[in-house]
């Protein structure tokens, strides 16, 4: 089921994200920088997100457990072409591959087309698996940068669509 999340999500939204960049960057950011992220830093990073007008969160949830999020809003790029922007995605390793990471982008989508937009694009390091994933649903790649991640760069890269 995909609904709207609320206030009352927030610690196993944490538990999602926290898990997730676990799995997902294993091998690609430092082990000493995924062992310090905390699900209590997240609570707080996430309550903060969801008290905050004027965007959205949705959570994919299987027999009553939070098993996915999206979070998205305004574009924070005014220079880019697209007029929404995904902040984040995240499933668990265990859900993914069973449709329900496209089901939360179709509601990001919904969502970007209510407010009357009909463009978003979502950023994305390029060693994440999940990249495959965007260019499935249609992204176009459109622009490069760096992150730095405990003095290591990574190349980030922004998929776009138009709807």
């Amino acid at each position: 089921m995909i609904r709207k999340g609320t206030i009352d999500d927030v610690e196993q939204i944490a538990e999602v994200h926290v898990s997730s960049w676990k799995t997902t960057y294993t091998g690609i950011v430092s082990d000493s920088f995924l062992a310090q992220l905390s699900v209590e830093r997240k609570i707080e990073q996430w309550t903060q997100v969801i008290q905050q007008p004027g965007g959205f969160m949705y959570v994919a949830e299987e027999n009553g457990r939070i098993v996915g999020f999206v979070n998205g809003g305004r574009r924070r790029v005014e220079e880019f072409p697209y007029h929404g922007e995904i902040y984040a995605i995240y499933l668990l390793k265990e859900f993914q591959g069973k449709g329900i990471g496209n089901r939360l982008f179709e509601a990001s989508v919904d969502w970007m087309m209510e407010q009357g937009w009909n463009s978003m694009y979502v950023w994305v390091l390029e060693e994440n698996l999940s990249k495959y994933f965007y260019e499935k649903m249609g992204g176009q790649p459109f622009k490069e940068d760096q992150l730095e991640i405990e003095g290591i760069k990574h190349t980030e890269i922004a998929y776009g669509w138009k709807f």
